[in-house]
């Protein structure tokens, strides 16, 4: 068995000759009562904290328990912590007005505590696309840099790395097919307002996977048509648009004919497009005010219209 180094440890050879008790008062000497001034969060963490009805409950209960459960941290070269589990205690301290933060002190390298970090964020009750999305590709990319270690138990893996992919293990730890985490961390390369709407569940998973092949200034443009249809691509549209970039073929014209093809499950809109609209109406117009001219143009085009019809029945 090889030597480890972590609170993740089978006991070494000198724990075999302490009692359960000595090693407990051993493991409290590593939770303290840290200031929260000296806690950085961790850098690019993928897991959003809100200040929302569950975290109202936690700062309640931190109030009038004290926080249950210690969060975990790991000291700098600096003298400074960085917390790897317990963002949202460490939010919730700071809206009850405390200035510590009660912590673990581990001791961990960094792939350890990317590790670590993913997986207590794992037994939240809802997780977005996008957090998925972002952690399982630092978890992965800690995998691999790892080799032969991909997790922090004691159990050795290196037989499995002989026969399996890390993409395979990961799935496999966080209870997702290799082809589904595939799928997530493609997410990570749409830009973040199409991919706020993946969060929404505006996009469909596989339609977001296509658009995430595509060049930033076409997920622009596709965001663009998104917003002036009031309708979603479909999967089989996102996949003509990839294929069609490929071919060296898709542009913003062709976005446009794509996004404004009518879908089986869109309604039939009515579409003004601002560029054409805009060189109809007297430069005056200020243009928060293009939609009131708009109808009022519309109104006074339908009165015109009357009055000719009654101009030529009155003949």
């Amino acid at each position: 068995m090889p030597k480890r180094k972590s609170d993740f440890d089978l006991p070494k050879y000198d724990d075999l000759f302490t009692t359960q008790e000595e090693r407990d008062e051993a493991k409290l000497d590593k939770i303290r009562d840290i200031p929260l001034e000296l806690i950085d969060d961790f850098p690019d963490h993928p897991f959003h904290v809100r200040d929302d009805e569950d975290m109202q409950q936690l700062v309640d209960s931190i109030k009038s328990r004290g926080v249950l459960t210690p969060a975990v941290l790991r000291e700098k070269e600096d003298g400074r912590y960085e917390l790897v589990s317990g963002h949202r205690r460490k939010r919730a301290c700071e809206l009850a007005g405390l200035s510590t933060l009660r912590s673990e002190i581990k001791d961990l390298s960094r792939d350890e505590a990317i590790i670590y970090m993913v997986e207590s964020n794992f037994q939240r009750s809802s997780i977005l696309p996008s957090e998925k999305a972002f952690s399982y590709k630092m978890r992965m990319e800690a995998m691999k840099r790892q080799g032969k270690r991909t997790d922090l138990t004691s159990r050795p893996v290196g037989d499995k790395l002989e026969t399996k992919r890390t993409g395979e293990l990961l799935g496999e730890s966080c209870g997702e097919s290799e082809r589904q985490v595939q799928r997530y961390i493609r997410l990570t390369h749409l830009i973040p307002e199409l991919l706020d709407l993946v969060d929404e569940g505006s996009i469909k998973m596989r339609p977001a996977v296509e658009l995430s092949y595509l060049d930033y200034d076409y997920q622009k443009d596709v965001l663009e048509e998104i917003e002036v249809t009031q309708s979603t691509p479909s999967h089989a549209q996102t996949i003509r648009m990839r294929k069609m970039q490929d071919e060296g073929t898709l542009n913003t014209m062709a976005i446009r004919e794509i996004m404004s093809e009518e879908k089986p499950n869109q309604k039939e809109r009515i579409i003004l497009r601002g560029e054409k609209v805009r060189k109809l109406i007297p430069k005056a117009v200020p243009i928060e005010q293009t939609e009131d001219y708009i109808y009022k143009a519309i109104e006074h085009y339908n009165k015109f219209l009357s009055k000719k019809r009654s101009e030529r029945d009155s003949r």
